[in-house]
């Protein structure tokens, strides 16, 4: 909506109140958040399958409500159905993919999902382009975000159910069809024991309460996923996204959509250096690397602000900061902070802690967008980037202290390492 928006706000009667615009994007973080809350108890009754297609009448509904909207509540009501769509994503993604990908892909499988991100933000900017010069344009632009929704409800009729949802459900015979497919026969008598192993030890009830992830070792999971999606967002992506524009201006790139573009391009490029690393560095490795040069890139961009140096000399650095910011975060911070999450989490409270991890991400993402530019006035830009750098390094700590490697190893053999209640099991 960033481009679009100035012509959906003149259209609609709100053109120049910060306010309602700002309450047109926000209203999508708002329906996020409940997605987010939501989607543990969907994947839990649905599986992962089921629960994609249900999550796309939101999606569709949504954009298509927006495109024909010719009245402020209309578009709110639109946005709010598109970001709880959005939200229960968030949550299946990476749930399915560490579920149904073999173990010595499933770090490469997950960075898929975070070049899917980026390519498809890529397209949108590319569609925005046309906004700047046809003031109806925005309509267009929100009747084609309903195609992907259609496409992912037909797509997942012909993908296959998570196997360990399968078992959990008591449905082990289906569960040994669909390990043949994705792992092959040689898999099917090893990955059946391990599971049915973790579902002895922890329950096969579908039905998970919330106050489970107060017990150990569920508990430590939902600590470690709640921090790294609050330091994540604090570390500012959002902030340094919303203000690199303006950076990229300051060198004389006044195109608004141009500079999104670049920024889109920088992101791809490190969310394919992460397809690269993922496998080869280890998660925690990458994620620890990552915040470090997300701090280093701060520092730069704050010098560039404050010591004595020529306009142009600043300029530059500012641009090579941002930039640098950008790639070190897709290479790492990004991609390995919603992989990790589900390796560790435990196959009966996955969809809980994912859903708390998740809630927790979009709370502090409103947080940061809404706060960002007041703190920066109050404060000055370099500042709040330091508050930026500071909070990457303590993320960059957190990884260090908190996490543990989960390359290599099956989603049962991380359980068995982390519960108490197997022989072996280590808090």
């Amino acid at each position: 909506m960033n481009g679009p928006i100035v012509s959906v706000a003149k259209e609609l009667g709100f053109e120049g109140n910060s306010f309602l615009e700002g309450l047109v994007v926000s209203t999508f973080i708002g329906g996020a958040f409940v997605g987010s809350i939501s989607s543990g108890f969907l994947v839990d009754k649905l599986g992962c399958r089921r629960a994609f297609q249900g999550d796309t009448i939101p999606l569709v509904l949504g954009a298509i409500i927006s495109a024909q909207a010719h009245s402020l509540d209309e578009i709110l009501w639109g946005r709010f159905l598109v970001g709880l769509g959005v939200g229960v994503n968030t949550v299946l993604v990476p749930i399915y993919i560490s579920e149904v990908a073999p173990t010595k892909y499933r770090g490469f499988l997950g960075t898929l999902s975070q070049i899917g991100t980026c390519l498809g933000v890529i397209a949108s900017l590319f569609l925005g382009i046309h906004s700047e010069s046809d003031p109806h344009w925005w309509r267009t632009i929100l009747y084609i975000a309903s195609i992907p929704g259609f496409i992912l409800a037909i797509g997942m009729q012909f993908a296959v159910e998570s196997p360990r949802w399968l078992c959990k459900a008591g449905r082990s015979d289906e569960a040994i069809e669909v390990i043949k497919k994705l792992w092959g026969p040689s898999e099917v008598n090893r990955a059946i024991e391990n599971i049915q192993s973790v579902i002895r030890s922890d329950g096969a009830d579908l039905d998970t309460s919330w106050l489970e992830l107060l017990e150990e070792p569920h508990s430590r999971v939902a600590f470690i996923g709640g921090a790294l999606f609050l330091l994540q967002q604090f570390a500012g992506v959002n902030g340094v996204l919303f203000f690199s524009s303006l950076t990229f201006a300051d060198v004389g790139i006044t195109n608004s959509a141009l500079a999104s573009l670049c920024v889109g391009f920088t992101d791809l490029a490190g969310a394919l250096n992460a397809t690269y690393l993922m496998e080869k560095q280890g998660r925690k490795s990458l994620l620890i690397g990552s915040y470090l040069g997300m701090t280093a890139s701060m520092l730069l961009v704050v010098s560039a602000i404050s010591l004595p140096v020529e306009k142009d000399i600043g300029n530059t650095l500012s641009v090579l900061g941002t930039t640098m910011y950008i790639f070190f975060f897709a290479s790492g911070a990004g991609p390995v902070t919603g992989l990790i999450i589900p390796e560790l989490s435990s196959t009966r409270t996955r969809g809980k802690i994912m859903s708390f991890s998740l809630a927790v991400h979009w709370v502090c993402n409103f947080l940061v967008g809404q706060f960002f530019l007041e703190l920066a006035e109050k404060f000055g830009v370099a500042s709040v980037y330091a508050g930026f750098g500071g909070f990457s390094l303590m993320a960059a700590t957190f990884g260090y202290y908190f996490t543990v490697e989960t390359k290599g190893r099956s989603l049962e053999e991380i359980e068995m390492s982390l519960n108490p209640n197997f022989l072996g099991g280590n808090k």
